[in-house]
């Protein structure tokens, strides 16, 4: 029987998520993220020694917080593109791809399906760091207050709400990172080239925003120019939306419908790419 003569399943979705996520435990991803979050840890605790000047108590937090944020957002966008790209390849290169789609399986329930089994390793990811950081900012929010009881009397921790606000973000940044992976790996000959595009993708969708204020302030610029940036802003997502952290620990805390409207854009991007990556796939001869 076909697959073309079946409805879509998303129980066949979620099978194909679930071997995908149990594939990337059997390559030892977890201890990849224990490793890392083990060197978050370490890292926090040696930088917590630093002299933050006058204001020890927001400073260091403060610090703690863009530390942990950052160690997130730069293992994590390459997990993602790594883990993604390699969870493809090796459904193609070990033939298991070919058996599968042999069955009453649609190309995007595949498709589909490698992209949820991705994006909920990088969930774990998230998950983990996000509960490592929380705790190093209880704990060292108690360690400023016993040595100082106004220490935050100019301004408090990051509250707990706003870093996971800010953590799911850059999970939802991760699932656009990942679709967009899949749509090079869709017809990309080999895995190399598919991390490679991921990586410089990445740069373009980070630096949307500085190349936009350079073309405002260029005092001439050409008709091509001004075309190519407006293409590549419609083509490529602007990253820089899903960084909300600035908002973190000041009053009011992170902007609901900013953090929303971020979803929204990502969830935008995801199907668009997904669709993409499906038509892609659908054309390429396994």
């Amino acid at each position: 029987m076909s697959a073309e003569r079946v409805p879509f399943s998303c129980g066949r979705t979620s099978l194909i998520a679930g071997n995908t996520f149990l594939e990337a435990v059997r390559q030892r991803l977890f201890l990849f993220l224990v490793l890392l979050a083990v060197a978050l840890v370490t890292g926090a605790r040696f930088f917590q020694s630093f002299d933050f000047g006058p204001d020890l108590g927001v400073a260091s937090l403060k610090f703690t917080f863009d530390f942990g944020l950052g160690a997130l957002v730069f293992f994590g966008s390459t997990l993602t593109i790594t883990a993604t790209a390699q969870l493809f390849f090796s459904e193609i290169e070990n033939r298991t791809a070919l058996t599968l789609l042999a069955k009453p399986v649609w190309r995007a329930e595949f498709i589909f399906g490698k992209f949820l089994g991705a994006w909920a390793v990088v969930g774990v990811f998230c998950a983990l760091l996000t509960g490592l950081l929380a705790g190093l900012l209880w704990f060292r929010a108690r360690e400023v207050l016993a040595a100082n009881p106004e220490a935050f009397l100019h301004g408090g921790p990051v509250a707990p709400g706003d870093l996971v606000i800010v953590c799911v973000l850059q999970w939802l940044k991760f699932g656009v990172l990942a679709m967009i992976t899949l749509l090079v790996a869709s017809f990309s000959n080999t895995n190399l080239f598919s991390v490679v595009m991921g990586f410089f993708v990445l740069v373009i969708c980070h630096l949307q925003s500085f190349a936009h204020q350079a073309y405002a302030h260029a005092e001439e610029s050409s008709v091509a120019i001004g075309l190519m940036i407006k293409t590549l802003a419609r083509v490529f997502p602007d990253f820089r939306l899903f960084d909300l952290a600035e908002q973190a620990g000041h009053e009011g805390g992170v902007n609901a419908a900013l953090a929303l409207r971020a979803a929204a854009y990502a969830l935008t991007y995801v199907f668009v790419f997904g669709f993409l990556a499906v038509y892609s796939f659908r054309r390429r001869e396994i």
